[in-house]
């Protein structure tokens, strides 16, 4: 499957904090080149491509967490609107008048409504709507009709098919950070034609919205000698300071920071640079917000770094990122574990 279908295919699927079980299926299917696939306890989808050097072989941890931001069915009130609140870190302004889905007893699909500003009080029109003044909208006409289908603590996701914008962007839910994983396959497709020392364990963590959970687990498990974690990164927008953003459609962010090893850092550049690989630089002095850190921090700790693929519309409906960019990210991780052997690794213990 080439890389723009597959972003389409695990962004238009659901996949809340806790519960990605589905989507596991989507990316185990979409991966053919793995020796080994397996799930863990919190629902980390681990695939292996072992390497070919003499064991013990280097381990190198690829993350890209595959968990989205979404809603929960809080209460039913008396007329069979369904109140509801986040999980993850949703910004109430872009939620009014989104269509959705309610992951009730079967999907139903659903509006979030307010009331209108004909009617509001003066002042409220200036102000964004509270996130207790939303509600969501089946078409139930009470309680006990909506009580059929709904249950408190029923998930709820956008409903948002990807859209093609012009040159490689595309625009969609869930980009962050699906075009993580999507990086990870098209590394692993790479590597398929390379040969390479490392064994590379490609993670789909869980959880990362909520608290890192699925990085820490899985890199505990693990033990890595060296972490790559893909995330998104502030794309280049009208608004934002060019010294904080990544330009969409030049390839990945490459972090530098406390989170991110010197070494490692150093090796990673020349790759980019050695193979033409478009990359900027990612500044990033206060880590902490992505799986990066929970690998960093695993057991005696990894050396690791963070790649940023390029996002604009952070954690809205409308996640625009450029395809071009995942295919770059996942080629210049495969190319840089082509590069690795037991010297690199072991001297990433010395500075």
């Amino acid at each position: 499957m080439e890389i723009k279908q597959v972003l389409r295919t695990l962004s238009e699927a659901s996949g809340v904090s806790g519960y990605e079980h589905n989507l596991a299926a989507t990316v185990q299917a979409s991966c053919p080149w793995a020796d080994e696939i397996k799930s863990d306890k919190l629902g980390n989808l681990i695939m292996l491509k072992k390497g070919t050097g003499a064991e013990p072989r280097p381990k190198v941890m690829l993350a890209g967490h595959m968990d989205e931001i979404g809603l929960i069915i809080t209460k039913i009130e008396k007329e069979g609107f369904l109140r509801f609140s986040t999980i993850g870190g949703f910004d109430q302004r872009v939620l009014l008048a989104q269509e959705v889905v309610v992951h009730g007893k079967e999907p139903l699909i659903g509006v979030i409504g307010a009331k209108p500003p004909h009617i509001q009080a003066p002042g409220e029109q200036s102000k964004a709507v509270k996130m207790e003044d939303l509600f969501i909208d089946v078409g139930f006409d009470s309680e006990d009709e909506a009580a059929k289908a709904v249950r408190v603590g029923d998930l709820v996701t956008l409903k948002r098919d990807v859209v093609d914008l012009q040159g490689s962007f595309m625009a969609g839910k869930s980009f962050d950070d699906r075009a993580g994983v999507a990086a990870i396959l098209e590394c692993f497709k790479t590597l398929a034609g390379m040969s390479h020392t490392a064994d590379v364990y490609g993670v789909a963590t869980v959880q990362e919205e909520v608290g890192l959970r699925g990085a820490v687990t899985s890199a505990y498990g693990i033990v890595p000698d060296l972490g790559i974690a893909i995330d998104v990164g502030f794309g280049d927008s009208p608004g934002l300071p060019e010294s904080d953003t990544i330009k969409l459609g030049k390839g990945p962010g490459i972090a530098i920071g406390p989170h991110v090893h010197p070494k490692v850092h150093e090796r990673m550049i020349e790759t980019a640079k050695e193979w033409n690989i478009g990359y900027s630089l990612d500044p990033s002095p206060h880590p902490g917000g992505t799986d990066t850190y929970a690998i960093q921090v695993a057991r005696a700790g990894a050396a690791t770094i963070l790649l940023s693929i390029p996002l604009r519309y952070m954690h809205t409906p409308i996640e625009t990122i450029s395809y071009d960019d995942v295919k770059q990210t996942g080629r210049l991780m495969a190319l840089f574990i082509a590069g690795l052997d037991h010297e690199f690794v072991e001297g990433l213990t010395c500075f």
